[in-house]
């Protein structure tokens, strides 16, 4: 039993565990079925994006970087006040609309679009604005474009405008090659 004992059943292991109890900052990534580049035009990645926004809006989570590909997305934000417990509900309506939208677009109704997402709760810092540059930087990352402001369905262009030039300066200079991050994606 181990780490289990006394809790019933261990969760299914092809289902990472969320432990969504803390107030704070969480990176989540999450990926399309089977990988599958569903997001594929402009108005599909155009209309995630924008479900992302709205829906963590919503339900009361401040995005601090996001980026939104063909097959996945990542990003930074602050739970509502007292604890991250609303993740998994927010995730669930997000992926929702996005899959109704998206398949109503491509003409694919009750098509399954998304598999289990993987969240990480942020304790220090300089994880936080190491994860913080990698998200801005996933489009440079993934060889979509050269400079990350040029990609559309991310923060990097956001946050060129508008966070503070001393800050953009102390996040640049973090390196991003030691971030835990599984990242494999072929977009």
């Amino acid at each position: 039993m181990g780490l289990y004992r006394g809790m019933g059943k261990a969760p299914w292991p092809h289902a990472p565990p969320h432990w969504l109890c803390n107030e704070g900052v969480y990176f989540v990534t999450a990926s399309t079925y089977h990988r599958e580049r569903i997001f594929d035009t402009d108005e599909k990645l155009e209309a995630v994006t924008r479900l992302l926004v709205k829906t963590a809006e919503e339900f009361g989570w401040t995005l601090r970087a996001w980026a939104v590909f063909s097959n996945h997305y990542h990003f930074l934000a602050d739970s509502p006040r007292g604890s991250g417990e609303s993740l998994r509900v927010w995730l669930a309506e997000f992926h929702r609309r996005a899959a109704v939208e998206v398949n109503r677009i491509t003409g694919a109704e009750g098509r399954r679009v998304w598999m289990n997402f993987r969240d990480t709760f942020i304790t220090h810092q300089t994880s936080l604005l190491a994860r913080l540059k990698y998200v801005n930087e996933n489009p440079v990352k993934h060889g979509l474009v050269d400079v990350a402001t040029e990609y559309p369905w991310c923060s990097a262009g956001w946050f060129e405008k508008n966070a503070p030039k001393g800050f953009r300066k102390s996040v640049g200079r973090f390196k991003v090659d030691r971030v835990n991050v599984e990242d494999d994606f072929e977009v």
